[in-house]
């Protein structure tokens, strides 16, 4: 039985992939990108399963008139995948408050505005897969993407309290971190701060550069990765995380691993708290 999807962030990259192929299944498709004129192709390809939908995320406005539109037009939305979203490098120190605000405000709230949205109606139905596409970035943070890492860390955060709350309702949530997948990422999508503080040129600078290298030569293939988001959809219980890219499997584990020793290793000043006696 065929399910209607809600993808935001189709115009390039992951988003893309995720649209072509479950389009390719068979399912429908309300397919969204701020310019609808980006996603034509998209929805030529699959006149009878897409719909192009204006959206940008970080307007509350969009947000409720998409889904309005998707559910009108579909009748129900069975699968929200939070794809959009972007990146900014920098120190700590040298972010800039404005940019960083609009980067949860994409990022974060609008992937929770999206959520909020489509509830209404997989709780009617007593089902439901929200599926976020989260990063390597949302359970490691590292130099000059800690600012980034804040937004993925705090959608991880929600999305696991979300996936207890409505569990009992049939709706399932997944994030998944993804690690280096060749999109626009690293290039025409990244934002970058300023760079003055001379005592992180070796550090921090040097990574944002790094970070900047990669573009289009990251060993992931988002088609792939579209692969694994519908095997999630299609999971009866799906986990609540999911790791895509052998190199975000390798570095979590490592962190968990870093975590898990330094526990133990000061777990008699951890446990040492309650009243003696």
């Amino acid at each position: 039985m065929s399910r209607t999807w809600i993808i935001t962030g189709c115009s390039t990259g992951i988003g893309r992939a995720i649209a072509d192929h479950v389009l390719s299944t068979g399912d429908r498709v309300a397919v969204t990108a701020r310019r609808p004129s980006d996603v034509a192709d998209i929805v030529a390809a699959y006149p009878d399963h897409a719909i192009a939908i204006a959206l940008d995320v970080a307007d509350p406005a969009q947000v409720t008139a998409a889904v309005a539109q998707a559910e009108a037009h579909f009748g129900t939305i069975d699968v929200l995948v939070n794809n959009a979203g972007y990146g900014y490098v920098a120190s700590i120190e040298e972010g800039n408050e404005a940019a960083v605000k609009a980067m949860y405000e994409v990022n974060l709230f609008g992937a929770l505005r999206m959520m909020q949205a489509v509830l209404p109606g997989m709780r009617a139905r007593r089902s439901g897969r929200i599926i976020q596409i989260s990063s390597l970035a949302g359970r490691i943070s590292n130099p000059a993407t800690g600012h980034y890492s804040g937004t993925k860390f705090a959608l991880e955060a929600v999305s696991e309290a979300l996936s207890r709350e409505v569990e009992g309702l049939g709706i399932r949530v997944t994030s998944i971190a993804a690690g280096m997948f060749r999109t626009d990422f690293s290039g025409r999508s990244l934002q970058t701060g300023e760079s003055a503080v001379t005592d992180y040129d070796d550090g921090v600078h040097a990574r944002m550069k790094l970070v900047q290298s990669v573009d289009g030569r990251q060993p992931g293939d988002p088609a792939k990765l579209a692969r694994i988001v519908e095997a999630v959809a299609d999971m009866a219980d799906p986990p609540r995380q999911l790791i895509a890219g052998p190199d975000a499997f390798a570095a979590i584990g490592a962190r968990m691993d870093e975590i898990r020793a330094a526990m133990e290793t000061h777990k008699a000043l951890s446990v040492d708290t309650n009243f003696d006696g």
